[in-house]
């Protein structure tokens, strides 16, 4: 596996995405790292590839970001071409199909998610090595370690909108709080058939977590 070139910026990261009836809510952290050193500690790891469409990067800044374009260059032709929009699921293979074919020279970890009229909301989680996963809810990066018995534990089947935004929230704090590559605000998107709603949750905003 493709490991980080020397001074090449790293999302260290915690991404999360979890689908509700209606739409999909989508979060991150916002600390990259250069080795020791935190580069910024505002990036948005989440990149809008189309109109519905969004994907949560973590791995090197360069490699995911390089990849968000040629997927959104790839969806605005496919939408010319077509005369509607992509599908989550076209834009989610597109992802794999680079990660996969180029595997050995990125170090890229994406979670797609969105809405489209085929299929609804949906979240599509494509990991280190280039394989592709359809989920109720995803999680990545390094601070996912962290936190995946929490997940287990609180999601459940038919969560509200205000419930998976809570739910995000809270899980990518909790993140933030155990792993030294997470860090910075949490930042959401909600996305749903109407439009896409940011929402900002500053550090003194995060909820409490137990500091031992």
């Amino acid at each position: 596996m493709a490991s980080l070139r020397p001074g090449e910026a790293n999302l260290g990261t915690t991404i999360m995405a979890v689908e509700f009836d209606g739409g999909v809510v989508v979060g991150a952290d916002s600390r990259t790292t250069t080795g020791a050193y935190i580069a910024n500690r505002v990036t948005d790891k989440l990149t809008k590839v189309h109109d519905l469409i969004y994907c949560c990067r973590s791995g090197s800044a360069a490699d995911t970001q390089a990849i968000a374009d040629v997927v959104k260059y790839h969806l605005e032709l496919y939408s010319a071409q077509h005369n509607e929009p992509p599908t989550v699921k076209v834009a989610a293979s597109l992802f794999q199909e680079i990660c996969y074919q180029n595997k050995n020279n990125l170090s890229a970890g994406i979670i797609v998610a969105g809405w489209d009229a085929r299929d609804g909301a949906s979240v599509y989680e494509i990991p280190l090595g280039g394989s592709i996963h359809r989920q109720t809810f995803a999680i990545g990066g390094s601070g996912s370690t962290y936190i995946y018995g929490y997940c287990d534990k609180v999601f459940r089947d038919g969560m509200t909108k205000e419930q998976c935004i809570e739910f995000v929230k809270n899980s990518v704090s909790l993140a933030m709080t155990r792993d030294g590559s997470s860090g910075g605000v949490v930042r959401l998107a909600v996305i749903t058939k109407d439009n896409v709603e940011r929402i900002f949750v500053p550090g003194n905003m995060l909820p409490e977590q137990y500091l031992g």
